[in-house]
């Protein structure tokens, strides 16, 4: 009988469309729309290494900023999430080695003739 209710509910509630399953809504947002423009705003400038004290963000640093603007504790997974839904994507250099000698590593490369070779032109003979 309550699953029958509760069908009832839905429908009255949303029409046929309240009675698909659809995704849970889950828990809130911790930042609203201005706080993210802020947030979004304040990577865009960048780091300044003299007020902020470093000179890449990361993670940390954005939840610690987070922190001393709004007061709002926000985890590493969810400032995680939260810059993937603005588009923010987690960039690294490929690591090099303090060494490296590039003139050295070009000499080095192999240099070998393409897979395939076009066929020369045929030279056809004329028929008597």
């Amino acid at each position: 009988m309550q699953t029958l209710r509760d069908w009832v509910l839905w429908f009255n509630a949303d029409g046929p469309d309240g009675l698909l399953n659809g995704k849970a809504p889950g828990n809130a947002s911790i930042l609203n729309d201005a706080q993210r423009q802020a947030l979004a705003d304040i990577i865009d400038q960048g780091p300044n290494p003299a007020i902020h004290g470093v000179v890449r963000w990361r993670l940390v640093d954005l939840m610690q900023w987070v922190f001393e603007e709004f007061r709002l504790s926000i985890s590493k997974q969810t400032m995680s999430r939260e810059l993937r839904s603005m588009a923010f994507r987690k960039l690294s250099a490929r690591p090099r080695h303090h060494a490296q000698d590039g003139a050295a590593l070009e000499a080095f490369k192999k240099t070998s003739p393409p897979v395939w070779t076009r066929s020369p032109p045929s030279k056809r003979r004329e028929r008597p």
